[in-house]
């Protein structure tokens, strides 16, 4: 039979927690505008020694580190300039869950997080599908993880057939919706084909359960018929290379040409950019939509 705790030594942990929480306030209310503290420490980053100095309260524990991973994460999207960025998000998302193994926003939002690429978040996906791996160890029948590490080996990984590995699994578990099976099966028979990206975000967009998640679809729906227009307009590039021997070196020439109306916008409205020494086309910097899913983001090499 376990010892209760002496009723001494839980008052003391409530008031140590609750001047913890004060003392943080406090200093949110003092930094908030000014200068940024270096924050970038995390004195505990064991799950298992933080288990068992967070006694019975581990629960609460998981609710503060989760905070903490928002203010992270929200921090360095923010400030696109920092260095070293996002360095603590996976040890406190990975605190946050061994704290308590059943938070399942922690898993999925911290998954998106890690493997957004930069400025979006981490650049992680192999961090996110880690978290979402600790998920379904702990919860096995949650089909919506094995669905959410399908997503990343697809979509940020580039591997339909571990995707389909990770699909089938979560269409064979009771209670999983008809439609993971079929992802499996298109990523069997069409890999990394566009429309079968369209089917899964148009369907995500349909299903998901807060805004967030409807806008990411949104964006991401936005994104391929970008590259549905981009490569409308590699047509146009290479068939003005056919008449004059060369690459354009405006919009305005093929204009001219009579092959293109006005200078051609992303479907946000922000013109494309054409490099008129190599011919490569494709969404501004400055653009909602970059980096488009096939470009590396800024500082990453190009997926081999």
């Amino acid at each position: 039979m376990r010892r209760p705790f002496p009723t001494a030594l839980i008052a003391a942990t409530v008031v140590l927690l609750a001047l913890a929480t004060a003392v943080q306030m406090q200093r949110d209310r003092i930094y908030a505008e000014g200068a940024h503290v270096d924050e970038d420490v995390l004195y505990v980053q064991s799950p298992t020694l933080m288990r068992k100095a967070a006694l019975s309260f581990s629960s609460v524990m998981a609710d503060v580190y989760w905070i903490r991973a928002l203010q992270h994460y929200g921090y360095y999207r923010l400030h696109q300039e920092a260095p070293q960025r996002y360095r603590l998000l996976y040890p406190l998302l990975d605190l946050t869950t061994a704290l308590d193994p059943y938070f399942n926003v922690a898993y999925r939002f911290g998954a998106i997080f890690l493997s957004e690429p930069d400025p979006g978040g981490a650049g992680r996906p192999d961090l996110g599908v880690a978290l979402l791996e600790k998920g379904v160890a702990s919860t096995p029948d949650r089909w919506q993880y094995y669905h959410d590490i399908g997503f990343i080996y697809y979509w940020h990984l580039n591997n339909p057939t571990k995707a389909a590995e990770w699909f089938k699994r979560g269409g064979d578990l009771p209670g999983s919706p008809w439609w993971l099976r079929t992802y499996a099966a298109v990523m069997l028979t069409k890999g990394g084909d566009r429309e079968a990206s369209r089917a899964m975000w148009s369907n995500l967009l349909q299903t998901a359960d807060n805004d967030w998640v409807r806008k990411s679809a949104r964006l991401r729906l936005m994104q391929l018929d970008a590259l549905n227009q981009i490569d409308e307009l590699a047509r146009v590039r290479d068939e003005f290379k056919r008449r004059r021997g060369r690459l354009p070196e405006s919009w305005e020439e093929l204009n001219k040409a009579g092959l293109l109306r006005g200078v051609p916008v992303d479907p946000t409205g922000a013109p494309y950019t054409i490099n008129f020494a190599t011919g490569k086309i494709t969404v501004a910097g400055d653009s909602k939509l970059y980096p488009l899913p096939t470009e590396p983001a800024p500082g990453q090499a190009a997926p081999q």
